[in-house]
Protein backbone atom coordinates (compact mmCIF):
# COMPACT_ATOMS: atom_id res chain seq x y z
CA UNK A 1 0.00 0.00 0.00
CA UNK A 2 1.10 3.54 -0.68
CA UNK A 3 0.13 6.87 0.81
CA UNK A 4 -0.12 9.86 -1.54
CA UNK A 5 -0.08 13.42 -0.21
CA UNK A 6 -1.40 16.03 -2.66
CA UNK A 7 0.43 19.32 -2.07
CA UNK A 8 -0.83 22.17 -4.22
CA UNK A 9 -1.52 25.90 -4.45
CA UNK A 10 -5.15 26.13 -3.31
CA UNK A 11 -7.12 28.72 -5.25
CA UNK A 12 -9.00 31.09 -2.96
CA UNK A 13 -12.65 30.11 -2.50
CA UNK A 14 -12.67 28.36 -5.89
CA UNK A 15 -13.79 24.73 -5.53
CA UNK A 16 -13.93 23.94 -9.24
CA UNK A 17 -10.38 25.17 -9.81
CA UNK A 18 -9.14 23.16 -6.84
CA UNK A 19 -10.96 20.01 -7.92
CA UNK A 20 -9.39 20.35 -11.37
CA UNK A 21 -5.90 20.81 -9.90
CA UNK A 22 -6.23 17.75 -7.68
CA UNK A 23 -7.44 15.71 -10.65
CA UNK A 24 -4.50 16.88 -12.74
CA UNK A 25 -1.92 16.04 -10.09
CA UNK A 26 -3.42 12.63 -9.35
CA UNK A 27 -3.61 11.77 -13.07
CA UNK A 28 0.18 12.08 -13.30
CA UNK A 29 0.92 10.10 -10.12
CA UNK A 30 1.23 6.34 -9.78
CA UNK A 31 -1.96 5.58 -7.85
CA UNK A 32 -2.99 1.96 -7.33
CA UNK A 33 -6.25 0.55 -6.08
CA UNK A 34 -6.16 0.21 -2.30
CA UNK A 35 -3.90 3.22 -1.74
CA UNK A 36 -4.58 6.23 0.51
CA UNK A 37 -4.83 9.79 -0.85
CA UNK A 38 -4.61 12.70 1.61
CA UNK A 39 -5.58 16.28 0.72
CA UNK A 40 -4.92 19.45 2.73
CA UNK A 41 -7.20 21.17 5.21
CA UNK A 42 -10.07 22.99 3.44
CA UNK A 43 -8.55 21.96 0.11
CA UNK A 44 -11.59 23.22 -1.78
CA UNK A 45 -11.43 26.84 -0.58
CA UNK A 46 -8.26 27.63 1.32
CA UNK A 47 -8.29 28.77 4.94
CA UNK A 48 -11.20 31.18 4.56
CA UNK A 49 -13.35 32.31 7.48
CA UNK A 50 -16.18 33.29 5.13
CA UNK A 51 -18.15 30.13 5.78
CA UNK A 52 -21.29 31.50 4.13
CA UNK A 53 -19.40 31.21 0.84
CA UNK A 54 -17.16 28.21 1.47
CA UNK A 55 -19.48 25.79 3.26
CA UNK A 56 -20.21 22.58 1.41
CA UNK A 57 -23.97 23.13 1.50
CA UNK A 58 -24.63 21.33 -1.76
CA UNK A 59 -22.14 18.51 -0.96
CA UNK A 60 -20.08 19.28 -4.06
CA UNK A 61 -16.83 18.71 -2.19
CA UNK A 62 -18.01 15.51 -0.55
CA UNK A 63 -19.20 14.32 -3.97
CA UNK A 64 -15.79 15.12 -5.46
CA UNK A 65 -14.09 13.08 -2.72
CA UNK A 66 -16.48 10.20 -3.34
CA UNK A 67 -15.99 10.24 -7.12
CA UNK A 68 -12.21 10.44 -6.76
CA UNK A 69 -12.17 7.50 -4.35
CA UNK A 70 -14.29 5.41 -6.70
CA UNK A 71 -12.34 6.38 -9.83
CA UNK A 72 -9.02 5.28 -8.35
CA UNK A 73 -10.28 2.55 -6.02
CA UNK A 74 -8.66 4.28 -3.02
CA UNK A 75 -9.45 5.88 0.31
CA UNK A 76 -9.46 9.68 0.11
CA UNK A 77 -9.19 12.07 3.07
CA UNK A 78 -9.93 15.73 2.38
CA UNK A 79 -11.00 18.85 4.24
CA UNK A 80 -14.21 20.85 3.82
CA UNK A 81 -16.39 23.39 5.63
CA UNK A 82 -19.65 22.12 7.12
CA UNK A 83 -22.08 24.80 8.28
CA UNK A 84 -24.03 24.13 11.48
CA UNK A 85 -27.77 24.42 11.08
CA UNK A 86 -28.33 25.62 14.63
CA UNK A 87 -26.15 28.75 14.55
CA UNK A 88 -23.76 30.93 12.56
CA UNK A 89 -20.72 28.73 13.14
CA UNK A 90 -19.26 25.95 11.01
CA UNK A 91 -17.11 22.88 11.48
CA UNK A 92 -13.68 22.40 9.89
CA UNK A 93 -14.02 18.78 8.81
CA UNK A 94 -11.86 16.01 7.40
CA UNK A 95 -14.02 13.58 5.45
CA UNK A 96 -12.70 10.10 4.75
CA UNK A 97 -14.29 8.29 1.82
CA UNK A 98 -13.72 4.68 0.78
CA UNK A 99 -13.35 3.16 -2.69
CA UNK A 100 -17.05 2.32 -2.65
CA UNK A 101 -17.78 6.04 -2.50
CA UNK A 102 -19.19 5.86 1.01
CA UNK A 103 -18.02 8.02 3.89
CA UNK A 104 -15.90 6.00 6.34
CA UNK A 105 -15.71 8.70 9.02
CA UNK A 106 -15.65 12.44 9.53
CA UNK A 107 -13.36 14.25 11.94
CA UNK A 108 -14.12 17.77 13.17
CA UNK A 109 -11.05 19.83 14.04
CA UNK A 110 -10.91 19.89 17.83
CA UNK A 111 -8.65 22.94 18.13
CA UNK A 112 -9.72 26.01 16.10
CA UNK A 113 -6.76 28.31 15.49
CA UNK A 114 -7.75 31.27 17.68
CA UNK A 115 -4.51 33.17 16.86
CA UNK A 116 -5.71 33.17 13.24
CA UNK A 117 -9.31 34.06 14.24
CA UNK A 118 -10.63 30.64 13.21
CA UNK A 119 -12.68 30.46 16.41
CA UNK A 120 -14.73 33.45 15.20
CA UNK A 121 -16.23 31.30 12.43
CA UNK A 122 -15.61 27.68 13.44
CA UNK A 123 -16.50 25.75 16.56
CA UNK A 124 -14.28 22.85 17.59
CA UNK A 125 -15.23 19.19 17.67
CA UNK A 126 -14.94 16.89 20.65
CA UNK A 127 -14.15 13.43 19.28
CA UNK A 128 -11.01 11.64 18.11
CA UNK A 129 -11.95 9.19 15.34
CA UNK A 130 -10.19 6.39 13.48
CA UNK A 131 -10.65 4.39 10.30
CA UNK A 132 -8.96 1.30 8.87
CA UNK A 133 -7.01 1.24 5.63
CA UNK A 134 -6.10 -1.95 3.80
CA UNK A 135 -7.57 -5.36 3.16
CA UNK A 136 -5.18 -8.13 4.17
CA UNK A 137 -3.32 -6.36 6.96
CA UNK A 138 -5.31 -3.19 7.71
CA UNK A 139 -3.69 -0.30 9.52
CA UNK A 140 -5.64 1.90 11.93
CA UNK A 141 -5.53 5.58 10.91
CA UNK A 142 -6.45 8.75 12.78
CA UNK A 143 -7.20 12.03 10.98
CA UNK A 144 -6.10 15.40 12.38
CA UNK A 145 -6.11 18.99 11.13
CA UNK A 146 -3.36 21.62 11.14
CA UNK A 147 -3.32 23.37 14.58
CA UNK A 148 -4.22 20.01 16.21
CA UNK A 149 -0.57 19.14 15.66
CA UNK A 150 0.40 21.33 18.62
CA UNK A 151 -1.69 19.25 21.04
CA UNK A 152 0.00 15.88 21.66
CA UNK A 153 -2.83 14.61 23.87
CA UNK A 154 -5.05 14.22 20.80
CA UNK A 155 -2.48 11.93 19.22
CA UNK A 156 -1.98 9.96 22.41
CA UNK A 157 -5.74 9.38 22.65
CA UNK A 158 -5.65 8.17 19.06
CA UNK A 159 -2.76 5.81 19.84
CA UNK A 160 -4.61 4.49 22.90
CA UNK A 161 -7.48 3.61 20.55
CA UNK A 162 -5.18 1.66 18.27
CA UNK A 163 -4.02 4.29 15.78
CA UNK A 164 -0.88 3.26 13.91
CA UNK A 165 -0.93 6.12 11.41
CA UNK A 166 -1.90 9.77 11.77
CA UNK A 167 -2.94 11.74 8.67
CA UNK A 168 -2.67 15.50 9.17
CA UNK A 169 -4.05 17.91 6.58
CA UNK A 170 -3.02 21.54 6.96
CA UNK A 171 -2.79 25.12 5.78
CA UNK A 172 0.36 25.73 7.85
CA UNK A 173 1.90 29.15 7.08
CA UNK A 174 5.49 29.77 6.12
CA UNK A 175 6.57 31.76 9.23
CA UNK A 176 6.20 28.66 11.43
CA UNK A 177 7.37 26.07 8.92
CA UNK A 178 10.10 24.73 11.22
CA UNK A 179 7.44 24.00 13.86
CA UNK A 180 5.44 22.01 11.28
CA UNK A 181 8.32 19.68 10.47
CA UNK A 182 9.53 19.30 14.07
CA UNK A 183 6.10 18.55 15.51
CA UNK A 184 5.24 15.98 12.84
CA UNK A 185 8.46 14.09 13.59
CA UNK A 186 7.80 14.36 17.33
CA UNK A 187 4.26 12.98 16.99
CA UNK A 188 5.66 10.01 15.06
CA UNK A 189 8.40 9.27 17.61
CA UNK A 190 6.29 9.61 20.75
CA UNK A 191 3.40 7.52 19.38
CA UNK A 192 5.57 5.03 17.46
CA UNK A 193 3.38 5.59 14.43
CA UNK A 194 3.49 6.69 10.82
CA UNK A 195 2.64 10.38 10.45
CA UNK A 196 1.53 11.87 7.15
CA UNK A 197 1.56 15.67 7.01
CA UNK A 198 0.17 17.31 3.86
CA UNK A 199 0.40 21.07 3.62
CA UNK A 200 -0.63 23.51 0.93
CA UNK A 201 1.79 25.72 -0.96
CA UNK A 202 1.51 29.12 -2.64
CA UNK A 203 -0.33 32.18 -1.32
CA UNK A 204 -3.78 33.27 -0.22
CA UNK A 205 -4.88 36.89 0.34
CA UNK A 206 -3.36 36.85 3.82
CA UNK A 207 -0.46 34.39 4.08
CA UNK A 208 2.23 32.44 2.24
CA UNK A 209 2.72 28.69 2.53
CA UNK A 210 5.93 26.72 2.01
CA UNK A 211 4.52 23.23 1.49
CA UNK A 212 6.92 20.85 3.17
CA UNK A 213 4.59 17.87 3.13
CA UNK A 214 6.25 14.90 4.78
CA UNK A 215 5.85 11.20 5.49
CA UNK A 216 7.47 10.07 8.73
CA UNK A 217 8.06 6.51 9.92
CA UNK A 218 7.40 5.26 13.47
CA UNK A 219 11.03 5.76 14.55
CA UNK A 220 10.99 9.35 13.31
CA UNK A 221 12.71 8.50 10.03
CA UNK A 222 11.85 10.63 6.98
CA UNK A 223 10.36 8.41 4.28
CA UNK A 224 9.55 11.21 1.83
CA UNK A 225 9.58 15.00 1.96
CA UNK A 226 8.50 17.75 -0.41
CA UNK A 227 9.82 21.26 -0.81
CA UNK A 228 7.51 24.08 -1.94
CA UNK A 229 6.54 22.75 -5.36
CA UNK A 230 3.14 21.34 -6.23
CA UNK A 231 3.43 17.56 -6.18
CA UNK A 232 2.04 14.23 -5.08
CA UNK A 233 4.36 12.92 -2.37
CA UNK A 234 4.23 9.13 -2.06
CA UNK A 235 5.70 6.39 0.12
CA UNK A 236 4.90 2.75 0.94
CA UNK A 237 3.19 2.05 4.27
CA UNK A 238 3.23 -1.34 6.01
CA UNK A 239 1.39 -1.98 9.27
CA UNK A 240 3.97 -4.54 10.37
CA UNK A 241 6.64 -1.81 10.56
CA UNK A 242 4.71 -0.09 13.36
CA UNK A 243 3.89 -3.33 15.11
CA UNK A 244 7.45 -4.65 14.97
CA UNK A 245 8.81 -1.40 16.43
CA UNK A 246 6.21 -1.29 19.19
CA UNK A 247 7.08 -4.88 20.09
CA UNK A 248 10.85 -4.32 19.97
CA UNK A 249 10.69 -1.05 21.92
CA UNK A 250 7.39 -1.10 23.86
CA UNK A 251 7.42 2.48 25.13
CA UNK A 252 3.66 2.94 24.75
CA UNK A 253 3.09 0.25 27.38
CA UNK A 254 4.64 2.59 29.94
CA UNK A 255 2.39 5.53 29.13
CA UNK A 256 0.39 6.81 32.11
CA UNK A 257 -2.42 9.32 32.08
CA UNK A 258 -1.95 11.67 35.02
CA UNK A 259 -5.27 12.76 36.57
CA UNK A 260 -5.77 16.48 37.12
CA UNK A 261 -8.44 18.79 38.49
Amino acid sequence: MQAHLVQFDIQWQSPDANFARVNDLLSRAKINAGDLVVLPELFDSGFSLNTNITNDRDLRTLTFLSETAQNYGVIVQGGRTVKLESNAYAHNVMSVVGPDGLTRCEYTKIHPFSFGRESESFVGGDEVVTFTWGQNDPIVCCPAICYDLRFPELFRIGASRGAELFAVGANWPDPRQNHWRTLLIARAIENQAFVLGVNRTGDDPHLSYAGGSIIVGPKGEILAEAKSEECVLSAPIEARVVRDWRTTFPALRDAKLIPHD
